[in-house]
């Protein structure tokens, strides 16, 4: 059985003596109190009886003990049997009764007889981990059906919590003398404190010891000698004992043999200790036997000066020594672990000049085991889910642990209209959380998209960060990682198949076949499965017995009477294949006939990773996986995949892919890798479920820091108006990253264009069309304030930037309104090169929170995309062009119009034409169309056509990359 022991939180009730309490047995005249230890955080006092016989022509006095201990806020000891042994439940009574009377908490484990070693080694494991529980003991013998090895069990309790002493690890430091870092097995160190209530000094004293169990004998004689008694250890084949017992000044017996020591032996004033409990036969008793100890105590008692008599002697002082220690192992743990801060093991880097490219960097860092890092930031072994050494899932039951818990700080990296290059987002995010926990020694957690392989192998490589502040391993984390990619592209091709398959099957058979296939008889019984009785209640049928049914309501069950030109649904994959971007399906003779067009987007455009990505829990995930409206039907009626019945299988799919995926920075912080949704067609941001169990992970003083794709006016803008609207997260600053290159291409600079030299306008200084182009930084500046956060201006510093030209920047990026500006040299230096950006963030982070959301749901649709437009930017107005007026008219009568607004515009301009650059002012921003992501949760307006499956360049990324069949490692990745 395991025994768990916590003080409740505060300071504990201090019960007093009462004559109900367990007899202790100290007998002495001129009783008075003994304090023990008091430590600084908070006191119980443990009040024991304790009775030490004495030889004295006066009637002795009883002596009261106040031990007072320390109880450094919530105390917990555990304790776990295995069986139902009746002498295993009366000790653990005991011990229950002690811990319930000094204010300790107390919980018992029982596991059935039919546990397995391996079963309780893993209760033990938890117990372990669980940083509210401050002691575990094991109920000893361990009575199971099946063989378990005791040595293995006991020892596999973490000696931090080995309040019994009982561990090697334990035994071994008391036999080499470190009393202070270890716990004494509880019997002997009750005896040794009923000795030293006697005032005899222990030190030169010649003390014999029978036994030599590791319970009492063992340790017995190592603390004896440890407080300076000349000690010898005797057993049942020392000759003659009675002659070592006779020189004894302190005697501690614990042999297990009722009244093996004679009173003749005793060394006339020694002190006795009896630590045997035996039984033998008395037939006046009821039970017609008594107990009795090792030592033959009305013989003894004529000839000791002090003596415990059995029973009421070492009992009690044991289990009031196991109080203590539980109370001892709580002050270490508060000493040792600050709740808000974590023992975490950074990497040092080793940086080279010239930066290495991002492979060689990545590879030249050992990354820590992934369980590591997992157990430093606060999580336990049962949340975790390890694929390999290096990755793994984290599960939502951690949330659920962590729910009480004060938030973190919420940080957002953005940045100003970008060059085709990026301005290094990702980068930014990485370095700064490294700059947070390796350099300012913060709870630090980014939490970043998962990439699309796509792009890996096609034109822009990998999406790690790069040069010194990455994710790692870059291989698995721009790889399969843990196959949520996959899953969603297996998760939104079924639904794909279930849309074609269910229209086939409509327009080639009679309602009464298609009902008798939907509803078939199994053993001449018919039943609607859950998903098709909620779609009668939707209908408005509220029958269970498919045989009840009119002709009507199944016409109206069986057909979902889809229109194939509204079928908004597309398959997907994870590859860039421009082939893909139109096709006809059904061409199959099988098919007979039905034919149509029909299209495949790259898999991070399915509406599916936007559910996950928007999603609270898996039950709202399941709920939203239903909502997804894949069509209308030919009435103008939305049809779903809760229509479809495919809904919960959806979820089945999806169930490992909600788990967050925990990987590490260079430096050695944890990374959280989840969800990535397109930033144009949806929201551009990493997963709720990862930022709100992140926020819990590093506490009240710690941060998170997160990424929105694109620029602010895209990628920012959802992730408050969509993902903190769903959330209910409310951030504290935002990180606006900016480059001097940008922001020249911004004044009016040459066409960037990726794999081609940058011209000199941007290697050269050109303060003028740096502060021309500065305009977009203004704007970006003021879109952030406008939600009410403090922004932090991150200069990304490349080494063409000159000196003049980042102190203009930064100037005019305080002038516009940023709490500050801050150069940075993360790409170069790491943590270190984005030290002066974390204390910027810190600061900023301590100002009142303003936040608030850009407009209403409630109002019309129209009117929600006009705010966007002309407050962030920058439009006169709108234009809803008679595809988007239509669709904004459907989706109004449909009840979806009080959804948030997701725009799908262009990342290179501030408007709808990637021409026009810095901040443009007075134009109209057409709305081409209006779809609708309902399951996610959205409305998303295209401006201008939105591509949704690249494609492949003359020369894609593939060219580089290869595997060496010797050592199996990746190259050509970047």
């Amino acid at each position: 059985m395991i025994l768990i022991i916590s003080s409740r939180t505060g300071h504990s009730p201090c019960p007093r003596p009462h004559a109900g309490y367990p007899r202790l047995f100290v007998r002495v005249p001129h009783a008075q109190s003994v304090p023990f230890a008091t430590t600084r955080v908070d006191v119980c006092a443990l009040y024991l009886r304790a009775e030490l016989h004495h030889r004295s022509p006066v009637e002795p006095s009883t002596r009261v003990l106040c031990s007072q201990h320390a109880g450094p806020g919530p105390q917990r000891e555990g304790g776990l049997r295995v069986g139902d042994r009746e002498d295993s439940n009366l000790y653990i009574s005991m011990k229950l009764k002690a811990a319930a009377e000094i204010g300790i908490d107390a919980s018992h484990v029982k596991l059935p007889r039919s546990s397995t070693e391996a079963e309780v080694l893993s209760k033990i494991k938890s117990i372990n981990e669980n940083p509210e529980l401050h002691g575990l003991i094991v109920q000893l013998p361990l009575d199971s059906d099946h063989k378990i090895d005791t040595e293995k069990v006991t020892n596999a309790v973490s000696p931090a919590k080995d309040v019994d002493g009982l561990t090697s690890i334990n035994a071994g430091k008391l036999a080499r003398g470190d009393l202070g870092d270890c716990f004494i097995p509880c019997t002997p160190k009750g005896c040794l404190d009923l000795i030293r209530q006697t005032g005899v000094q222990i030190a030169g004293k010649r003390a014999v010891v029978i036994g030599r169990s590791k319970i009492v004998g063992a340790p017995m004689h190592d603390l004896l000698l440890w407080n300076h008694a000349t000690v010898t250890t005797c057993h049942s084949k020392t000759d003659p004992l009675s002659e070592e017992v006779s020189r004894a000044d302190i005697l501690v017996v614990g042999a297990g043999k009722a009244e093996m020591v004679k009173g003749e032996w005793i060394k006339p004033g020694a002190i006795v200790i009896d630590c045997g409990i035996n039984y033998i036969s008395d037939p006046s008793r009821p039970s017609g036997k008594r107990v009795v100890g090792d030592v033959a105590y009305e013989e003894a008692k004529e000839k000791a000066s002090y003596i415990t008599p059995v029973p009421g002697g070492v009992g009690p002082m044991t289990v009031a020594m196991l109080m203590e220690n539980t109370v001892e192992s709580a002050k270490r743990f508060v000493e040792k672990n600050d709740p808000h801060v974590w023992n975490i093991e950074y990497t040092k880097l080793q940086v080279q000049t010239p930066v290495p490219s991002d492979i060689e960097v990545s590879r030249s860092c050992v990354p820590k085991p992934i369980s590591k890092i997992a157990e430093e930031t606060g999580l336990r072994s049962e949340e975790v889910e390890l694929y390999g050494q290096m990755k793994a899932k984290v599960l939502l039951s951690a949330y659920k642990r962590l729910q009480g818990q004060q938030d973190g700080k919420y940080v957002v990296v953005t940045g100003i209209t970008p060059t085709p290059l990026g301005e290094g987002k990702s980068t930014t995010t990485i370095g700064l959380v490294q700059a947070l926990g390796a350099h300012l020694k913060l709870n630090a957690f980014a939490c970043v998209r998962q990439p699309s392989q796509g792009p890996t192998f096609g034109i822009k490589g990998g999406a790690a960060g790069g040069g010194y502040s990455q994710v790692i391993p870059m291989e698995e984390f721009n790889l399969h990682l843990t196959g949520d990619i996959h899953a969603i592209t297996a998760a939104n091709n079924l639904v794909a198949a279930a849309i074609d398959a269910r229209i086939f099957h409509e327009l080639t058979q009679s309602d009464k076949a298609l009902y008798n296939r939907l509803v078939p008889s199994n053993s001449g019984v018919r039943r609607f499965s859950d998903i098709q009785i909620r779609r009668l209640k939707r209908l408005g049928i509220e029958k269970t017995d498919p045989t009840a049914l009119t002709e009507e309501e199944i016409t109206k069950f069986v057909r979902l009477d889809i229109d194939p030109d509204t079928i908004t649904w597309q398959r997907v994959m994870d590859t860039n294949d421009r082939f893909l971007r139109k096709i006809t399906i059904g061409q199959s003779p099988t098919e007979k006939g039905f034919t149509r067009t029909a299209q495949f987007d790259i898999a991070v455009a399915s509406e599916i990773m936007a559910v996950l990505a928007l999603t609270s829990s898996l039950s709202d995930m399941r709920e939203r996986l239903g909502k997804m409206v894949v069509a209308s039907s030919k009435q103008g009626n939305p049809v779903t995949t809760e229509d479809l019945g495919v809904s919960g299988a959806l979820a089945v799919l999806m169930k490992d892919a909600i788990k967050p995926n925990l990987m590490q920075t260079l430096e050695g912080n944890p990374v959280f890798v989840h969800a990535g949704p397109f930033a144009n067609i949806a929201h551009g941001n990493s997963s709720i479920l990862a930022d709100k169990i992140a926020l819990k992970l590093v506490g009240p003083d710690g941060f998170v820091v997160t990424e929105a794709g694109f620029g602010a006016d895209i990628g920012m803008e959802k992730f408050f108006n969509i993902k903190c609207r769903y959330s209910g997260l409310c951030p504290c600053a935002v990180v606006l990253v900016a480059t001097v290159r940008a922001l020249k291409m911004h004044g009016g600079g040459p066409t960037v264009t990726a794999g081609v030299p940058l011209p000199k306008e941007y290697t050269e200084e050109n303060l003028e069309l740096l502060e021309k182009g500065c305009s977009n930084l203004t704007k970006q500046i003021q879109n952030a304030v406008m939600f009410g956060v403090p922004v932090v201006v991150a200069v990304n510093v490349f080494k063409t930037d000159t000196a003049a030209e980042l102190e203009l920047l930064c100037h005019l990026a305080k002038e516009a309104g940023a709490f500050d500006a801050v150069k940075c040299t993360h790409w170069a230096e790491g943590g270190k090169g984005a030290v002066e950006l974390a204390k910027a963030v810190q600061s900023a982070s301590l100002t009142p929170s303003q936040f608030k959301v850009l407009y209403d749901l409630e109002l019309p649709i129209a009117d929600k995309i006009r705010i966007i437009a002309q407050k962030i930017y920058g439009a006169d107005d709108i234009e809803l062009l008679p595809e988007a007026q239509k669709k904004a008219d459907l989706y109004t009568k449909q009840g979806f119009s009080n959804l948030p607004i997701c725009m799908a515009k262009t990342h290179l301009s501030l408007s709808h034409n990637p021409e026009l650059k810095g901040a443009p002012k007075g134009f109209v921003l057409p709305i081409r169309d209006i779809r609708a992501s309902i399951g996610a949760g959205f409305l998303y307006p295209l401006v201008g056509s939105m591509s949704t499956m690249p494609g492949l360049p003359t020369r894609p990324c593939f060219y580089d990359i290869d595997l060496d069949p010797e050592t199996e490692q990746v190259n050509g990745l970047f």
